[in-house]
């Protein structure tokens, strides 16, 4: 075992137990009772945004410039490890060949069935628990899964690159602050939902800016996990002969 595999498990381990240490140690129970603010989400979500999911109402609506905020965070995050892992060369990789076809064709079935389920996550957000970052995250996963069996280098070859996808990040998170600023446009507050947007769109259900800031959302987070996959799998020579400037 590796120095850095036992310093990774030895610090796991020390976490685990120091959360149950204090969790014994301060007694933490459950509440018995729902706050004065819990109550009246329950009671005025829907009224207020026209969206069942108090959940979804909270985070976009009720203290939505925090969650914008929240997302321009991660987003710098993300640009900022990218561009310390940035390789000024092209990537040439060595293995090319992937797994077997009988493992490549399972893929294309489960990459297709998370696809499905993440795009429903992120789209039905303002009616069911999910939203634009969990269908984000699971989006990201076919990613993850593509690379160690059809190989990194099949993605790079289509145009799937780091680069792109932090583009991409960037116009998803663009879109999003316009549906945040917008309603400014009528001398109404920033990140305002139902005297902006509509609730229903061709009868369906939209809860007015909910439905677009999920979207969005999940474009973001798809985009950036999945830019970051990438930069993970590249191996780690590579990145040693970027450092001594290699050729």
């Amino acid at each position: 075992m590796s120095k850095r595999v036992l310093v990774l498990l030895t610090l796991i381990t020390l976490s685990l137990l120091t959360s149950l240490l204090i969790t014994l140690l301060v007694g933490v129970k459950a509440p018995t009772s729902i706050r004065d603010l819990g109550k009246y989400y329950i009671a005025n979500t829907i009224h207020d945004t026209a969206s069942p999911e108090a959940v979804t109402a909270i985070v976009w609506d009720y203290r939505g410039l925090d969650t914008i905020y929240e997302t321009i965070v991660l987003y710098m995050a993300i640009v900022g490890g990218l561009a310390i892992s940035a390789i000024t060369r092209k990537i040439q990789l060595k293995t090319r060949i992937g797994l077997t076809s009988i493992a490549r064709t399972a893929t294309r079935i489960i990459v297709l069935l998370i696809a499905t389920i993440a795009f429903s996550i992120a789209l039905h957000g303002h009616l069911t628990p999910g939203g634009g970052f969990p269908g984000g995250s699971a989006m990201a996963i076919t990613a993850m899964l593509i690379i160690p069996v059809y190989t990194l280098h099949s993605l790079l070859e289509r145009g799937v690159t780091s680069t792109r996808l932090v583009a991409a990040r960037g116009l998803a998170l663009t879109a999003l602050g316009l549906v945040a600023i917008l309603p400014v446009l009528r001398g109404l507050e920033a990140v305002t939902n139902q005297k902006f947007y509509p609730s229903h769109i061709a009868g369906m259900l939209i809860s007015g800016s909910l439905w677009f800031y999920n979207f969005f959302e999940f474009l973001a987070v798809a985009s950036g996990f999945a830019a970051i996959a990438l930069y993970l799998s590249v191996p780690e020579e590579l990145y040693r002969e970027e450092l001594r400037g290699v050729e």
